[in-house]
């Protein structure tokens, strides 16, 4: 399993391959997965943490039955730039998975995700006790529509380039 940036995911993703959108939390693990056309990330049923074998075990039978073929994780960095615990235990949790899949993971800016996330769902009039639910697999949703987001502009790119050459 590697890490991968955007544009090395980009280049080697097929179509019709789906890839899914994490956002680790100490309790939960959010999740949500693409269409085949990777237009449309939609929330999953959250992971609920247990320990990390048996967190690895769900996650990898999720990716299994939906076909992933690759993981977007959000990397929960400071608003000014910096990195924290939680960068930290996120890093840890992929070098961990490193040793168990081979699917490869990238690490995607998740600053305000979980806000907007909470806003779409006070939006949609979701009562306190259903927002709580779920809120990680919302947000994992902002975060995998966001590298989809620049998928889709990575793909237009390459192929205005291919256009012109």
């Amino acid at each position: 399993m590697a890490t991968l940036t955007i544009e090395e995911l980009a280049a080697q993703l097929k179509p019709g391959e789906a890839i899914a959108g994490l956002d680790l939390g100490t309790k939960t693990i959010g999740l949500s997965a693409s269409d085949l056309g990777r237009r449309f990330a939609t929330p999953r049923p959250v992971i609920k943490r247990v320990k990390f074998t048996q967190d690895a075990e769900v996650l990898l039978a999720f990716a299994a039955k939906e076909k992933i073929v690759a993981f977007v994780i959000g990397l929960p960095v400071n608003m000014d730039g910096s990195s924290g615990p939680r960068v930290q235990a996120t890093r840890a949790f992929v070098r961990s998975m490193s040793e168990k899949t081979d699917i490869p993971f990238v690490y995607w800016d998740e600053r305000l995700s979980t806000v907007a996330a909470e806003r779409a769902l006070l939006e949609m009039d979701v009562s306190r006790a259903k927002r709580s639910e779920r809120i990680d697999s919302a947000a994992a949703s902002f975060i995998l529509q966001g590298a989809l987001d620049r998928l889709s502009g990575l793909a237009r790119t390459s192929d205005n380039a291919a256009d012109f050459s």
